[in-house]
């Protein structure tokens, strides 16, 4: 049933898009000067989760790379890499420019390192920007004419607010491009490509991707996801097709899977606060963040949590309720907080 596992995956990026035809010219026209030998200013991508950001990003410069081979694109996804030597560290890597890099290598080598790979236009997509710990990296990188920024967050004033005033003046100018969510008949066009490309023909009907895209509540990771666990179990099955009764099997338990997915991702600080608020069901932000402090080493400080705080509640992990001295935090469950698509 499945002839091509990569196209099932959230991190494929398809030859052509879907639905996205607007933000990817956007996005090329503020690209556009590097092809003259220009600079172009930070284009920020900005919007939930699931509606494309990375993929659109990946396509758009693969594409420039396909007009302009001399540049180099460096993928950096901050959630992971969220402190400055990380950043810098990858750059270096996508340059070739990494060998003998130690931990215990000083920073600022390693941003001299970068300032001399200037034989080449570097493009450097940072995603998940607003999980950054060290900004001032970006005032760093944004020194380097050589080296051009798309940053990827979920929304533009929580990002710039975590900005001290010498990174926020900077980064005032720039390409704006905003994702909304996906509507149904979007989803569901999205999801008939994936299948056309990853599964045998005529194994998923139209109405089965419908069901799959009112799932995803307008999530196209979700979609994606779904429309992967349920050839997954038919292959298993040796089934032919896909069947009604086989999705609603599927829906919970892809939705599961990218849950525990993002859990276990999260930074070890992001983890204890997910536990704690998990182990006391809800919970109001001072006992939260002193349960937290008595259990990590080296504890952020409380701005800090509350921007953790922001990003968990942005994928679904957790939910706040009431307003500042009323707030409580509580888990998410995911099938119960699903919310239904609009149906465009």
């Amino acid at each position: 049933m499945i002839v091509d596992d990569r196209v099932l995956s959230e991190d494929f990026v398809p030859s052509e898009v879907v639905h996205r035809h607007d933000e990817v010219n956007r996005l090329s026209e503020a690209v556009e000067p590097l092809v003259s030998g220009g600079r172009p200013d930070p284009a920020f991508l900005f919007g939930p989760t699931g509606v494309g950001k990375t993929c659109i990003a990946r396509y758009t410069l693969h594409r420039l790379g396909e007009q302009l081979p001399s540049v180099r694109v460096a993928y950096v996804n901050c959630w992971q890499e969220y402190t400055r030597f990380r950043v810098l560290y990858n750059l270096l890597e996508t340059v070739g420019r990494a060998f003998d890099v130690h931990r215990s290598t000083a920073k600022d080598e390693l941003f001299g390192r970068l300032r001399a790979a200037d034989d080449a236009p570097i493009v450097a997509i940072l995603d998940e920007v607003d999980q950054l710990e060290e900004t001032e990296v970006l005032y760093d990188l944004n020194q380097l004419p050589h080296v051009s920024l798309v940053l990827i967050a979920n929304r533009e004033e929580e990002l710039f607010a975590q900005f001290d005033d010498r990174v926020r003046s900077r980064f005032r100018a720039g390409t704006r491009v905003t994702f909304d969510r996906y509507g149904g008949d979007e989803l569901v066009a999205i999801l008939d490509e994936r299948a056309r490309q990853g599964l045998e023909p005529d194994v998923v009907g139209e109405s089965q991707l419908r069901t799959i895209a009112d799932a995803a509540a307008g999530d196209a990771r979700v979609a994606i996801g779904i429309l992967r666990s349920a050839a997954q179990r038919a292959h298993s099955r040796g089934d032919d097709r896909l069947t009604d009764d086989l999705l609603a099997d599927a829906i919970p338990d892809a939705r599961i899977a990218i849950r525990r997915e993002t859990i276990e991702g999260l930074p070890d600080h992001q983890r204890t606060l997910y536990e704690v608020i998990d182990e006391r069901g809800e919970i109001e932000p001072n006992e939260l963040y002193e349960t937290y402090e008595a259990r990590v080493e080296n504890p952020k400080t409380r701005r800090t949590v509350r921007n953790y705080l922001t990003k968990m509640a942005h994928y679904d992990l957790i939910a706040a309720t009431g307003e500042r001295r009323g707030r409580t935090y509580r888990v998410v469950e995911p099938l119960a907080d699903a919310k239904p698509v609009d149906g465009r």
